[in-house]
């Protein structure tokens, strides 16, 4: 790891201000005792004994920006219910500073997990698809935080919150401000002239076809990238670690051997990471690194979860 890039100082994180617009969640975990098998069906019953609630969806990946030390705004558009002013309460405790924008006729995306005996037995979705595009009212209010910020990251959960995200990127554009994309669906048309997409490898698969050799890869990435006139496209790729694909050729970096615990929001502390040291002043093949890293800590934990900088740092030493 001593090959690293220099990672940019506390004092020069805690000047960066990334702004995240997306779709949020909020991430519920029921811990349980599993004893015995319902009598009613052959399923086990687990006796609830505490509960989590975390930050999920766009929420996490802004939450992953302020555990490194930077600062994050994040725009959005939630449900006037329960959930929502939950959300909107985890938010600011955690340093966020939320825009959030409440339509009655949503209904804030909860995720339910129960747990028992360390793994997860259920997950139950509430959400319902909104029926028109939500953020499009949010578009004014971007314009005028916008100025504020070194870094824009949308983060796209196919949820129908960034159907309008053109606009939003052509005001970025014009300030001249590097836009991030999480990626989602497989038309990517609406993220032309972003500074950098993120697909993992099962979203690229689904835009450009499978490929069967890193030529043929190679080949697709560049072919998409110049599409879409993209400076970068960076392919997360798991235990393969990942590839940045730009004007100067390719750049690869190997995962970091280690247990993997849980997956869960690994993608949003990548790009949460990466868009803060990109807010910070670093370029994207020098911040690349120390966002695999981010992903290869995260994995390791439970549940979404986050990287500190302290951390990270620890990662240079190993």
């Amino acid at each position: 790891m001593s090959n690293m890039p220099p990672l940019v100082t506390p004092a020069q994180l805690a000047q960066a201000q990334v702004l995240v617009v997306g779709d949020v969640m909020l991430d519920r975990y029921w811990f349980g005792a599993v004893d015995r098998i319902s009598p009613e069906a052959p399923v086990p019953v687990v006796r609830i004994q505490n509960e989590e609630e975390r930050l999920g969806g766009a929420a996490n990946v802004a939450s992953n920006v302020v555990a490194l030390g930077a600062q994050a705004s994040l725009l959005t558009v939630v449900g006037d219910d329960e959930a929502s002013h939950k959300l909107e309460a985890l938010v600011s405790q955690t340093g966020i500073t939320p825009y959030f924008a409440r339509d009655a006729q949503m209904q804030t995306i909860v995720k339910l997990r129960v747990i028992g005996r360390q793994q997860q037995l259920i997950r139950l979705d509430f959400e319902k698809a909104p029926q028109r595009e939500m953020l499009a009212s949010q578009t004014e209010t971007f314009g005028r935080i916008l100025p504020a910020h070194q870094a824009i990251l949308f983060s796209d959960y196919g949820k129908g919150g960034l159907q309008h995200i053109p606009d939003m990127m052509a005001l970025a554009r014009r300030a001249s401000i590097p836009v991030l994309v999480d990626p989602k669906g497989s038309d990517y048309a609406r993220y032309t002239g972003a500074t950098v997409i993120t697909p993992n490898r099962a979203e690229l698969q689904e835009v450009v076809g499978r490929w069967s050799s890193e030529a043929v890869l190679r080949d697709k990435a560049h072919a998409l990238r110049e599409k879409l006139q993209l400076q970068a496209l960076l392919l997360t790729r798991s235990e393969e670690g990942m590839t940045l694909f730009d004007a100067e050729g390719e750049m690869h970096v190997q995962a970091q051997a280690r247990e993997v615990f849980d997956v869960t929001g690994a993608g949003d502390t990548v790009i949460g990471v990466l868009a803060a040291l990109v807010a910070s002043g670093m370029t994207l093949r020098q911040a690349m690194p120390w966002a695999n890293c981010a992903g290869g800590v995260v994995v390791g934990k439970f549940g979404t979860a986050t990287v500190s900088y302290g951390e990270l740092l620890e990662q240079d030493l190993s």
